[in-house]
């Protein structure tokens, strides 16, 4: 079975009894059994989780000690029947001192324990009564006989588990100035395993959660968080199991607080996506907080090889949540609004800043009816309204073609009328037969020249009126299409400034309509009406001339495919590097309701257009970035425009 990258983890809450070893061995059985058949490679238990955290000055009691170390040497006889490797917490006593322990166990062996750092002595934390820092085995480790066997004792120790390698810190750690997590990182851990007893208070779980997820995006790993629960003491404090497992920022899963009984989460982390975001910034592991290199840390380090991974079936069950529509926040309305909120405000800033330096007061722009001339004229006006500049310095140009429809045209014309700029039309028609007749093109032949020549005529227009002018003219044109070269060279690829090339096309639509209901619903006198239209409109070049009734023959998705998929496509491929293969795994958990043979056609549609369309890409003009993912070749994407896909398009995911 393909692993396609990702390494399922899983974090447990069980019910405990503090001291009652024998109870708390059979809820650790009894979830690393379930864990187990869920496929699991990784399983974390909470702090203590073989004795209870609560014990306090019953850690000093012998007999808790030694059932303790029994319940390390049964789990150890019973992963044998596990692919699982599960980490506990345990008390472990080393030369007349005890210390707080992670205990990583795997396929019969103990094959490392590890430490706790950090021990609170504030509030109503005491661990130094009874423990003692992990700092006493740093840089030396140790080796302890315990359980039955030689296992190594340090903090400095990562686990290597098929393609993962997993570090561990305890509770406290992340609470510090310098996690010992960020030394583990640098050195080369991609999973983080934290073992904690934290407790309820208000407010407490939201910095918690927030804690974690921003120490996984800090270091770019995954984090497996697993606190305890039910059953621990509430003598003074109460314990919730608050599990949480994130990846670089975003949380993958949490459980339930407050449950009566135990429960554990499960989700699958992509290492391939660690590894790519690691690789791509240049900062990370360079140096270490103390000024050392990464490499110079790494050798201090213990690391194991525990053997593969457990061999899950990701393609019946994947539990992550796959976003179909990578630039577009689904089911939240308000982080929508924020998302495009911050958008445009780029974009505008953008523009009025440029229009600011060279002292410009007059923009040029085509307007189509169609909704990305609708978002760039949109961007153009707030620019001028932030300016204090007359709308009318805003030149909106409709240039009725062979293909303009009624329906693009009226909106075209309405939409620059409520919003008060200066509207000009000019009609394409004439000059391109004319053209048509000196290159000797028949206008009955509806070619890929028929189409240019009218894309290159509507550029010349709004060049040569910018210069009479003395203006810019504002680019149209879209992330998406600048992917798939979905441009005229030298026609619509071409302005003086982008305002939309940092703006894939699915985002496109909810930024129109963000700025008619939030803006241009007070200031545009009339046009959100006209907004909503357009954004119903078909998304069509309108280049041929329309069927009967003024049917929209040339749909762009019919011709170019669906740009939810390419931009799903766009996303993946550029952020992370993911292969074919993993593209169309991701792409059919995605975007479920297309057949297979759908997917694979678009996905070498975009790969080829990707690849074979990069010249366009490499003379871009100047526009503002908005997001993750940007192609200007001064930016983001660095390609040389002869660069093959055959390597991409010779993957065998892309047979039919």
């Amino acid at each position: 079975m393909k692993d396609y990258g990702f390494f399922r983890v899983a974090a447990a809450a069980p019910s405990v009894k503090p001291s009652d070893v024998k109870y708390n061995l059979e809820q650790i059985v009894l979830q690393a059994d379930a864990a187990d058949a869920a496929g699991v490679s990784l399983l974390v238990f909470p702090e203590l989780s073989v004795t209870g955290y609560t014990c306090a000055d019953l850690f000093g009691q012998q007999l808790l000690l030694r059932g303790a170390e029994d319940v390390i040497e049964q789990l150890k006889t019973k992963s044998l029947g596990w692919n699982a490797t599960i980490i506990v917490g345990v008390p472990v006593p080393f030369m007349g001192r005890l210390y707080n322990c992670a205990a990583v166990i795997s396929r019969g062996h103990i094959h490392g324990l590890v430490p706790k750092i950090y021990l609170p002595d504030y509030n109503e934390f005491y661990e130094g009564r009874w423990f003692s820092s992990g700092k006493d085995f740093m840089p030396e480790l140790a080796t302890v006989f315990y359980a039955g066997e030689q296992v190594e004792l340090s903090p400095l120790q990562m686990f290597k588990i098929g393609k993962a390698v997993v570090a561990v810190e305890i509770c406290e750690d992340l609470w510090t100035p310098l996690p010992p997590s960020s030394y583990h990182a640098l050195c080369g851990a991609t999973v983080i395993a934290n073992l904690s007893a934290s407790n309820e208070v208000l407010l407490k779980h939201a910095y918690r959660k927030d804690l974690i997820s921003n120490q996984s995006a800090r270091t770019s790993s995954a984090y497996v968080y697993a606190s305890s629960g039910f059953g621990e003491s509430t003598q003074d404090l109460v314990f919730a199991g608050s599990s949480v497992i994130c990846e670089n920022g975003s949380v993958l899963a949490e459980n339930e607080r407050f449950q009566t009984s135990g429960s554990f989460i499960i989700a699958d982390v992509d290492l391939e996506k660690l590894d790519a975001l690691r690789r791509k910034q240049s900062t990370f592991g360079a140096v270490a907080p103390d000024g050392m290199s990464s490499a110079g840390l790494r050798p201090l380090y213990n690391i194991a090889d525990l053997g593969n991974a457990a061999d899950t079936d990701f393609e019946s069950a994947l539990y992550r949540y796959i976003e179909p529509l990578p630039f577009v926040p689904g089911g939240n309305p308000a982080e929508l609004d924020s998302r495009a909120r911050e958008i445009i405000s780029i974009q505008v800033a953008g523009l009025a800043t440029r229009l600011s330096h060279i002292n410009c007061k007059t923009a040029v722009i085509g307007i189509s009816g169609g909704l990305d001339s609708t978002l760039a004229l949109l961007v153009t006006v707030m620019a001028f309204d932030k300016l204090g500049l007359d709308r009318r310095g805003v030149y909106g140009v409709t240039m009725p073609g062979f293909g303009t429809t009624d329906r693009t045209y009226n909106n075209a014309i309405s939409l620059m009328q409520s919003l008060g700029i200066t509207l000009q039309e000019i009609p394409i028609g004439a000059a391109v037969m004319q053209h048509f007749s000196d290159i000797g093109q028949n206008p009955d032949n509806h070619d890929v020249t028929y189409e240019n020549s009218q894309a290159r005529e509507r550029t010349q227009i709004l060049m040569d009126l910018a210069n009479k002018l003395g203006g810019i003219v504002v680019g149209t044109g879209d992330l998406s299409e600048l992917a798939l070269g979905w441009a005229t060279y030298n026609g619509d690829h071409m302005s003086m400034y982008g305002v939309n090339a940092g703006v894939p096309k699915t985002l496109v639509r909810y930024l129109v309509g963000w700025a008619s209901a939030n803006y241009f619903a007070t200031t545009g006198s009339g046009a959100s009406a006209v907004l909503n239209d357009i954004i119903d409109t078909p998304i069509s070049p309108e280049l041929i001339p329309a069927g009967k009734d003024g049917e929209i023959l040339q749909k762009t998705e019919d011709l170019v495919g669906p740009y939810e998929l390419h931009d799903f496509f766009l996303y993946n491929f550029f952020r992370f590097g993911y292969t074919p293969d993993k593209l169309f795994f991701l792409a059919k958990k995605a975007h479920g309701g297309y057949p297979d043979y759908v997917i694979r056609k678009w996905l070498r549609t975009f790969l080829r257009r990707f690849f074979n369309q990069q010249f366009k890409r490499s003379c871009l003009p100047d526009g503002p970035k908005v997001g993750s993912v940007a192609l200007s070749p001064r930016g983001d994407l660095r390609m040389p425009s002869d660069a093959s896909s055959n390597l991409w398009l010779s993957d065998a995911s892309l047979a039919d």
